[in-house]
């Protein structure tokens, strides 16, 4: 199993959106190397899931439910998305500031590469925001 960091602005797609649909497909990923991470996920793996530009926090685990495939948004066959469905919601949120504080997460992509709107997380660091997040 991989683990990934999924972004999203709350007011575009929350965690709590998510929650609602059930699934959602993860589309309007315009990034090279944010694609080839979305190309590289496998059904199962877990994401968390990052609320961007507004909260600034990581609020819940969502699983890929379905693979790669062309992005339904665009005619360009570069832009894939993957199929998430919510997986756990953190107890209380772990935001971005807590995660630039913590020895164990000074490496993190999140922390690294900021602008990666899809990333990758190790499963150290996956079990640290875990545990930060009341799980």
């Amino acid at each position: 199993m991989n683990y990934w960091l999924i972004k999203s602005e709350p007011d575009a797609y929350s965690w709590e959106q998510l929650l609602k649909d059930k699934k959602t497909d993860w589309t309007g990923v315009r990034n090279y190397a944010a694609r080839n991470n979305l190309r590289s996920m496998k059904k199962g793996d877990l994401a968390l899931f990052y609320h961007s530009n507004i909260g600034l926090c990581i609020v819940g685990v969502a699983k890929v439910v379905k693979e790669h495939y062309q992005d339904p948004t665009t005619e360009e066959t570069a832009w894939l998305s993957v199929d998430f469905s919510p997986f756990k919601t953190l107890k209380k949120p772990v935001y971005l500031a807590d995660v630039k504080k913590d020895p164990l997460l000074q490496n993190m992509q999140l922390v690294k590469l900021s602008r990666l709107s899809v990333g990758v997380v190790t499963k150290d660091e996956f079990d640290r925001v875990l545990m930060l997040g009341g799980l």
